[in-house]
This record gives C-alpha cells, sequence and structure tokens, in this order.
C-alpha cells in the first residue's frame, strides 16, 4: 500500500487568523496520526497573508511538540532564502527536540516575489548556488571530526534526512546525483511529472542516505460524502489560484455554489492546467483516482494537499482519503 502524507498550507481564512491557522495545523497532524498517515509537511512562503507557515522551523516545532509520532518536516524550506548555516542550526535543535521525527526538504524557489526577495537580503542569483548549498548542509549534519573549527551546533551527529523538492527536470537529476529522496511538485507543477521521474530512476546513484530511488508526489484531494459536496467545497482552492493570477494573494474564502461566477474562461484555463492532477469526490471517486495516479507514476508515497475552508470539513476530508487507502 502507497504511503500517505500530507502537505499543510496552514490557510489563514476570513474567519481565522493566523493563531487560530497554526492551532488548527497542528490538530489536523494530531488527527493524521491516528488516520495512519507517514509525514505532515509545511511550506516556507513569504508575503501571503493567507499562508501562515513563513518561518516555517518554528511552524514544525508547534506541530510536533502536538504530537507524538508522525513525521513533521518542510515542503519545503526555500534553500536560496537561507544561509546553510543557519537551517542546520534551525533542523539539528528541531533533531534533538524530536528524534527521528524531522524531515528537511529543499526547494531552489524563492516562494515568494521579487520585492520581498529584496527584503530578504537574499540575492536571485543564489538559486545557482543550490547544488553546492545542499552538500554544504548535508555536511553540517555530518557527525563533528576532530580538529573541527566549525560546527552547526546542535546540528552535527543528527544526519538529518534530506530531500530535494521539484516541480522539473533540474531537481530530479540532482536528487538522483546525490542519492537522496525526491518529491515532485505535482499538486501545482504537473507538466514535467512523468519526465523528471523517469530521469530520477535512470539516473539515482544509491548513497549512505538512501540505497535505491524514492519518490513522493504531490496531489490535490477533496473528499466528502458525495461528489456533489466535495466540488462544492473544491471552489475555496479554485477561488485562490483565481485571486492569484490576478496578483492578489488573500484569504482562504468559503466555498461557493457556482465556480463559474467567480473566475474568467482565462483564468479557468490557467488553473484546469496548473490543477491537472487533483481528484475531487466521494470516497469510492477519491479511492479509484489515487489508485489509477499510483499506477500511472509508480510512486512510493503520496503527498496530499486538501485546501478545504471549514477546518471540520477538512479533517474529514483527510479521514475520508485515509480509509480510501485502506
Amino acid at each position: 500500500m502507497t504511503a500517505l502524507s500530507i502537505l499543510d498550507l496552514v490557510r489563514v481564512s476570513e474567519t481565522t487568523d493566523a493563531r487560530g491557522a497554526l492551532d488548527n495545523a497542528r490538530d489536523l497532524a494530531a488527527h493524521a496520526e491516528g488516520w495512519g498517515y507517514r509525514r505532515f509537511w509545511v511550506a516556507e512562503h513569504h508575503n501571503a497573508p493567507g499562508i501562515a507557515s513563513a518561518a516555517t522551523s518554528l511552524v514544525i516545532a508547534h506541530i510536533a511538540a502536538g504530537t507524538k509520532t508522525i513525521r513533521v518536516g518542510s515542503g519545503g524550506i526555500m534553500l536560496p532564502n537561507h544561509a546553510p548555516y543557519i537551517i542546520a542550526e534551525q533542523f539539528g535543535t528541531l533533531a534533538r527536540l524530536f528524534p527521528g521525527r524531522i524531515d528537511l526538504g529543499l526547494g531552489r524557489a524563492p516562494g515568494t516575489d521579487q520585492m520581498t526577495v529584496r527584503a530578504l537580503r537574499r540575492s536571485p542569483e543564489n538559486a545557482e548556488n543550490f547544488p553546492n548549498d545542499v552538500l554544504e548542509l548535508q555536511a553540517y549534519f555530518a557527525p563533528a571530526v576532530p580538529g573541527q573549527r566549525l560546527q552547526a551546533v546542535p546540528a552535527a551527529g543528527t544526519e538529518m534526512p534530506l530531500w530535494i523538492l521539484g516541480s522539473s527536470t533540474f531537481g530530479a537529476v540532482l536528487a538522483a546525483e546525490l542519492g537522496l529522496p525526491y518529491a515532485f511538485a505535482s499538486h501545482f507543477a504537473p507538466a514535467q511529472l512523468m519526465p523528471a521521474l523517469a530521469l530520477y530512476r535512470e539516473r539515482f546513484k544509491p548513497s549512505e542516505q538512501l540505497a535505491e530511488p524514492y519518490v513522493m508526489a504531490g496531489l490535490n484531494i477533496v473528499a466528502a460524502e458525495t461528489d456533489a459536496e466535495a466540488h462544492r467545497l473544491a471552489t475555496t482552492q479554485l477561488m485562490s489560484f483565481a485571486d492569484i493570477f490576478r496578483g492578489a494573494r488573500g484569504l482562504s474564502q468559503p466555498p461557493i455554489d457556482d465556480i463559474e461566477t467567480y473566475w474568467t474562461p482565462q483564468e479557468k484555463a490557467q488553473a484546469s492546467q496548473m490543477l491537472s492532477r487533483r481528484i475531487v469526490g466521494a470516497p469510492d471517486t477519491v479511492r479509484a483516482g489515487m489508485a489509477a495516479f499510483v499506477a500511472e507514476t509508480g510512486i512510493d508515497e503520496l503527498i496530499i494537499v486538501s485546501d478545504v475552508y471549514d477546518h471540520a470539513a477538512r479533517l474529514h476530508s483527510f479521514e475520508l482519503i485515509a480509509a480510501a487507502q485502506e
């Protein structure tokens, strides 16, 4: 059976502030632990009023403190925004606080707009150094050796498991070269999914962390008792995509009965392309869709986004998804 995990957007809604979003994420993770999900990841996004996970390592600590066994991590840390040494200190601390439960997924996109990149005091050219930054970060997590003058305390010796995230073949090739697990962002950028997976598996080189290729892929799923109700709940995500196209990264909005009244034909076409890998429906629909996706891709793990407005309805969506996999 394919492992299931969760990528949570820590969404701030029109009725829930940032503190509420953070507590809802922690509550979801606690429920997910009981439903058998393997890991719970949050992503680094900046200057996005509707997403509360900008300080990603702090959010991970909050969630891990409210759970017991589920792995908690980043999906991901946008490494060009940070000095690798600082990330090593942060995640080394998390590894000491929650041994054997922390994942560090790494991406090379800024996770924000260019104005915010300037505010972060990081150069856009930093993305070109991503492969070397990953190696530097990996070295900080290795055991310290006698005479080593520079250590990332308390990271040294934690051997934090790293993941490479990507939405193109670049990340696939890098993950293969370094022998690291690979997570593909097919939940919003599905175009190169199959070529990237093929390249990763073809070029994979075993490493101390990983002997064989290991792939996780993102998928949007909204589950409810009926197909009609699931499609209604899914309009929250569709509206957020339309807003992004308009340059308005606002708060999560409650579902509406007719999405056609909200977006333009062009916005619909753009969203349909980005969300072509999604499943919306009742449990039987979800079960069939997941089975088909896994059969097509051969992935080892599925990481799910269920962008539902109401917290209780979102919990129910993830519960139905887990049951559909049984």
